[in-house]
């Protein structure tokens, strides 16, 4: 069995639901089947979120990270400086420094090769602006960690149901139509080809192309963004070999006899993608980034200040989020790019 480094988790902002669901992860790391993993940074903070949640829990500092797959078994490994106490749903300027050297050292760590990918739990973005933050996201902000162009950085949304790709991602709806290129298209799609090939060990991945407008436009009455400008990138991809589809009707692209049909799809824009990724797996919604030298995976939801410490956070995606960037990790080590 070929070994490889534990996966590096970062706390996201302390205050949200990241720490009690990092140790509820490691509880169910068994039953779930997790690789090891250890998180970076609070390790009295992660002690007592999981006392906070009634979880039994041991958390082992660690000096370097290849401490962490000998502790696993029996203890949450952490790796480094605490810096803000436990105080749910109280964000503060403290947590937002926290929150930016965990991510930036899981980073890091994965860069290094001392961790085999990177899992980010959720950031508030305005708090962590006031620590220095200066990207719209974690996405971005990897994505320069690794000197890739943000425009090669594509967001996957991945759950048991449905995997989707959004175009574009945090811009003004009103901006989207004056986004989309035919180039944009084709970069996008061919990265995530290669990511399913890479990561989920699709050989052949179906990627349907939605349609920006209603009826994909029907003909050009409600748009013609898809003759234009979708329809002429579908023929590009498919010369190229990629088995890429469209333009798809998106009100009817997810539903379920549809969704057989294809690996993923690559949607217009952020809603376009995230509502059906939403509404099928809320609570198994990975956030992953194609593209990158590293793997790299987030739990699809926000920092839920409002129920932080209570104890109603479902682990779900954390859990899938650390399985996902622990299986991709594998295949990278069997099958070196």
């Amino acid at each position: 069995m070929i070994r490889h480094p534990a996966l590096a988790v970062s706390l996201g902002d302390p205050a949200g639901v990241g720490p009690e669901l990092i140790c509820a992860a490691w509880v169910r790391r068994e039953t779930d089947t997790l690789r090891p993993f250890f998180a970076v940074g609070g390790a009295v903070l992660l002690s007592a979120a999981a006392r906070h949640r009634g979880l039994a829990l041991t958390v082992q500092p660690i000096a370097d990270p290849a401490e962490a797959a000998a502790v696993f078994p029996y203890a949450l490994p952490v790796l480094g400086l605490d810096g803000a106490p436990y105080q749910p749903g109280q964000p503060s300027t403290a947590g937002a420094h926290l929150a930016l050297y965990s991510l930036t050292h899981a980073t890091q760590l994965a860069l290094a090769g001392k961790a085999s990918g990177v899992v980010t739990g959720p950031i508030a973005k305005a708090r962590l602006a006031d620590a220095g933050f200066r990207h719209p996201g974690q996405t971005e902000f990897v994505a320069q960690a690794c000197k890739i162009p943000a425009e090669n950085a594509v967001m996957l949304l991945a759950g048991p149901q449905l995997r989707t790709v959004p175009l574009t991602v945090h811009c003004a709806l009103s901006a989207v139509p004056g986004m989309i290129t035919h180039d944009l298209i084709c970069n996008r799609t061919r990265i995530t080809a290669v990511g399913l090939q890479r990561d989920f060990g699709i050989a052949s991945p179906r990627i349907a192309i939605c349609a920006l407008n209603p009826h994909a436009g029907e003909e050009g009455r409600f748009g013609d963004e898809e003759q234009r400008i979708i329809a002429p990138a579908i023929a590009t991809l498919r010369a190229e070999g990629i088995d890429a589809t469209g333009p798809h009707p998106a009100d009817s692209l997810f539903a379920p006899h549809a969704r057989d049909s294809f690996d993923v799809a690559l949607c217009m824009y952020h809603d376009q993608a995230l509502i059906p990724l939403k509404a099928l797996d809320f609570d198994n919604g990975v956030n992953m980034t194609l593209g990158l030298p590293i793997v790299r995976t987030s739990p699809d939801h926000g920092t839920a200040f409002g129920i932080a410490g209570t104890g109603k956070a479902d682990p779900g995606a954390m859990i899938a989020a650390i399985r996902m960037a622990g299986m991709a990790a594998a295949r990278r080590l069997l099958y070196p790019a």
